[in-house]
Order: structure tokens, then C-alpha cells, then sequence
């Protein structure tokens, strides 16, 4: 599930990408085969964090479980 990360708060996508030009025709982060395709992937800092990208607006999005 991906979710984007803001201060004190998890937001689900379609709270912020509707808005997106980068999204898709739902209005959803373009995640394809397992990797965010409207950002870029962001370094971990521990094994035990989750994926995380950043998207062309600038918002963090992690991928949770």
C-alpha cells in the first residue's frame, strides 16, 4: 500500500495526486511494476524503513505493508 508522508500524518494518495498532473487517469500515483514512476527513489537510512520516493511535487511516499 502506498502512502504519503507528511509531518505527524499518513495520507492516502488520492488525497494529494488527484490533483497531480504526473498521476494516472484515476487520479493515482503511477506505480508500475513495484517502483514509483512520477518520482524518485529515495536512500534508506536502516533496512528496516519502508520504500520511499519522492514524487514531482514533492511529497514523500512510502510503500508500507
Amino acid at each position: 500500500m502506498l502512502v504519503v508522508l507528511m509531518e505527524n500524518q499518513l495520507l492516502a494518495p488520492e488525497q494529494v495526486c488527484h490533483s497531480c498532473l504526473m498521476a494516472d487517469q484515476s487520479g493515482q500515483p503511477r506505480w508500475q511494476e513495484g517502483k514509483l514512476r512520477c518520482g524518485r527513489a529515495l536512500r534508506r537510512m536502516a533496512d528496516d524503513q519502508p520504500v520511499q520516493y519522492e514524487c514531482q511535487m514533492g511529497f514523500r511516499i512510502a510503500q508500507i505493508e
